[in-house]
């Protein structure tokens, strides 16, 4: 298969997945879309081994071993048959692209399957730096702008989104058997999986969850200058990336004050505002 063919093959899985990623974002400068489109459709489908479906846990990691294999293939210059490796390694090739990032990210996909409690605050941030992390590494290096300043912002975007989404998923993870949640603060602050389990709400229960939101709130802030240094397309997407997160943070702390969290999705007039806020702003300030 031709890389072109290859690389329509994984817009049109960005396109039809269950999970929108701004793949196709008319933000995105033009001449990165199919790379990208590329990475998403390798995190993606390994994500999905790691998660989707009645698979076993050792058929998942066979999967995942395989991808890495591909990854190997392509540093050795072995060609694939698999279409998203046919685009990865072209794209990996021509924007000479770190490997060891997408290494990272099948760390923390096997992660996913063998590591359900995170004992620590630590323990969560080192996850995030691989399952989130890479991503703003490896799209900084498309563009030829992975200094060491932009990437340490780069890496404040990534996890304050990935902490948010554990945020909105808190009762999802948990039906998987998974809790995104530092064990040792909730011990602290008198809660325990029960709360979880039973979506029981108080004021312990409170106060652990706005400590959760005001970290992931923080990142996102300190993340959002990256916008400014990447041109006005890129930019803007990142800026409204950034302000979509910090909305949804917005509506979980107003869904925290009377009870248990759920998910929080955002209507159109939410991302009116947000569009507005983000591309006329050069600091996020508080949305709400």
């Amino acid at each position: 298969m031709e890389p072109v063919k290859a690389y329509d093959s994984c817009l049109q899985l960005a396109r039809n997945h269950y999970e929108n990623f701004p793949v196709a974002s008319v933000l995105l400068p033009k001449n990165i879309r199919k790379p990208v489109a590329a990475i998403y459709a390798f995190a993606r489908t390994a994500d999905d081994f790691a998660d989707e479906g009645s698979l076993d846990t050792k058929t998942r990691l066979v999967k995942l071993n395989a991808y890495e294999k591909e990854l190997d293939h392509i540093e050795q210059g072995i060609p694939s048959e698999d279409p998203v490796f046919i685009a990865l390694g072209h794209a990996i090739k021509k924007h000479e692209l770190p490997v060891e990032q997408f290494r990272k990210l099948l760390s923390a996909f096997k992660q996913d399957v063998t590591k359900h409690r995170y004992d620590n605050i630590g323990e969560i941030l080192d996850y995030c730096d691989r399952s989130a992390n890479p991503v703003g590494h490896l799209l900084l290096a498309l563009v030829g702008k992975n200094n060491e300043n932009l990437l340490k912002l780069s890496n404040s975007v990534c996890t304050g989104l990935q902490l948010t989404n554990f945020l909105q998923d808190i009762s999802v993870d948990f039906k998987i058997g998974r809790i995104y949640m530092p064990m040792d603060e909730m011990k602290i602050n008198n809660i325990d999986e029960n709360f979880i389990r039973d979506n029981q709400y108080n004021q312990d229960w409170k106060n652990f969850i706005n400590h959760q939101l005001k970290r992931a709130h923080n990142l996102l802030v300190d993340g959002f200058p990256l916008g400014g240094h990447l041109g006005f397309r890129l930019g803007s997407e990142i800026k409204l990336t950034v302000s979509g997160g910090l909305k949804v943070l917005d509506r979980l702390q107003k869904i925290n004050q009377h009870q248990f969290l759920y998910q929080a999705r955002l209507n159109i007039l939410d991302w009116n505002l947000v569009i507005f806020r983000s591309l006329l702003s050069s600091s996020p300030g508080k949305i709400s």
